[in-house]
């Protein structure tokens, strides 16, 4: 039989069985380890975009609440009532932190002097903003390590899969593209899976960052006017 006849139907052969499932099971064990970690990671990744996206906006909108609520006229006092035994959102949680050091103080009577407790009332407002960012930055570090490592861990399957195809090259003699071609699209695969997992990480971990830098601000915004409200009445007391 023609040997050109033979190769272009094993070529043939090979075109037809190239699929992205026909690709992971042909591939090598380390290269199937490399694009199943991928695939792993890329879900995980999403799971985690989907969270942060709901809880943000969940943030933002319990923020707007609040906010309505402190400058409805309300007294502060009932409002400190409505929220201390479940605050529901970032906001929520430093405002109760602020009042119950403020009423702690207060119960000091003449011991405590009203720049004592500006001052324990801010420092108490900064470590319950600093522990509300540490809650809501949870697992982006994750989103950063992929969007760092997860094309490299991709290029690792590429090198391996371009391996087995030099090896499958020296071992059949020839470099027919259908020797060569299965080995390539396994490399490419796993190139693929590395930036399919990195490219929505790096995308997402700054947009979070970005929203995140805005709650902060927010938060200290917020701090800083209860101070000056705070500083108000308590010139008002003295």
């Amino acid at each position: 039989m023609n040997p050109d006849l033979i190769a272009v139907q094993a070529l043939s052969s090979s075109a037809g069985e190239i699929s992205l499932i026909g690709l992971f099971w042909q591939a090598d064990i380390v290269v199937k380890i490399v694009m199943l970690g991928l695939i792993a990671t890329s879900i995980w990744c999403w799971t985690i975009v989907f969270e942060k996206l709901l809880s943000l906006r969940r943030v933002r909108r319990y923020a707007d609440l609040f906010e309505q609520s402190f400058w409805s006229g309300q007294s502060l006092d009932d409002l400190y009532q409505a929220n201390l035994q479940k605050p529901g959102h970032a906001m929520s949680a430093l405002f109760v932190a602020a009042m119950r050091e403020w009423k702690s103080s207060l119960d000091m009577g003449t011991k405590a002097t009203p720049d004592g407790i500006q001052m324990r009332v801010g420092k108490v407002m900064e470590v319950a903003i600093q522990r509300q960012m540490e809650n809501l930055e949870k697992r982006l570090l994750f989103l950063a390590t992929v969007g760092a490592t997860a094309p490299f861990v991709g290029l690792f399957g590429t090198v391996w899969g371009i391996m087995n195809s030099f090896t499958a090259i020296a071992n059949s003699k020839s470099t027919n593209l259908a020797v060569v071609a299965p080995g390539i699209a396994e490399a490419l695969f796993a190139t693929a899976l590395g930036l399919l997992a990195a490219i929505p990480a790096v995308i997402f971990y700054n947009k979070f960052t970005n929203d995140l830098n805005r709650i902060s601000a927010r938060l200290e915004a917020f701090g800083d006017e209860f101070l000056t409200i705070m500083s108000r009445q308590l010139e008002e007391r003295s």
